[in-house]
Formats: C-alpha cells, structure tokens, sequence
C-alpha cells in the first residue's frame, strides 16, 4: 500500500508540473490517472519505500540530470561528426560490461542512459551477472573493464548513490 501512495504522490507531483498553470479540471483528471496507474503498477517499481526518505537520493538525481544532458550532448557531436565525415570513422560492435549495480530500477536507469546517449544500445541485461551487451558505435576496448568505464562510469557511481 505504501508503494502505491509514494508512486501516485510522484506522479501526481509531475502531472501538476507538466500541466501548469493549474486548475481544477486538470487536477481531477491528474487525480484519476494518477490513481489509475499507482492501484495498477503501485508494486512493480517501489520495492523499498523508505529509501524515499532519503534526502541525498534526490540530491544526487539533481546532479545526475545535467551530468547526463552533458554526456548527451557530447555523444551528439561525436556521431555528427562520423555521420558527416568523409571517411565515416566507425567501428561498430557489440561489448559486454559488467555493473555493480543490483536493483531494477538502477539496472533499468543505466540501461537507459545508455541507450539514450547517441552511439550506444542496450542490447540486453544478464540481471543475474550483472552484465549489459552494449551496441557500440565506434568500439574503443574489448576489456569488459575499460568499456564499463568508458561506457557506464560516469553514470553507473551517481545510480548506485541514488538507486541502491
């Protein structure tokens, strides 16, 4: 029951923001849709709700947000830069890594860092192992350590701190 009320809260704060300026038709449909989804999916993605209480879990997703923005826009420049290159400088491939990282949620937030930064794919999760197939576009280490860090290091230290 806790995780539902955490999850409609949550959702119910974001559709407060993505609507605004409110007023009381949007509230009761927010209300509704909000409810509808906590009562549906309430226990598939809060399975600790006391890490909620945790003020520096937010802190930190506040500092993950730009972090990933940057590294998006890094990735941007870099496949512009092959796509209008003559020569098309690419070497793609499919690398394993190898995370730290337990919880679904945290798994399922580095699989989709990954696969929004432009020039890599989650291919598929090994959630046992602990191990991410990557397609990569421009493959620079076969070393399941070195392509964890270059790939998942930046990202994969800030989840654990918000996630695990």
């Amino acid at each position: 029951m806790k995780s539902r009320i955490i999850l409609f809260c949550l959702a119910f704060l974001v559709w407060v923001l993505l609507t605004w300026p409110v007023d009381p038709q949007h509230l009761a449909v927010g209300i509704f849709v909000c409810g509808l989804a906590a009562f549906i999916t309430g226990d598939m993605f809060v399975k600790r709700p006391h890490a909620f209480k945790q003020a520096s879990r937010y802190l930190w997703f506040l500092y993950y947000t730009p972090l990933f923005i940057w590294e998006c826009i890094k990735a941007n420049i870099d496949v512009a830069y092959r796509v209008i290159h003559p020569d098309l400088p690419i070497k793609p491939g499919i690398i394993k890594i190898k995370t730290k990282l337990k919880s679904d949620t945290a798994l399922t937030f580095l699989a989709n860092s990954i696969t929004l930064t432009p020039g890599t794919m989650s291919v598929d999760i090994d959630e046992d192992e602990g191990i991410l197939y990557i397609h990569w576009i421009n493959v620079q280490d076969q070393d399941i350590r070195k392509a964890t860090e270059i790939i998942a290091g930046k990202f994969e230290r800030i989840l654990a701190r918000i996630f695990e």
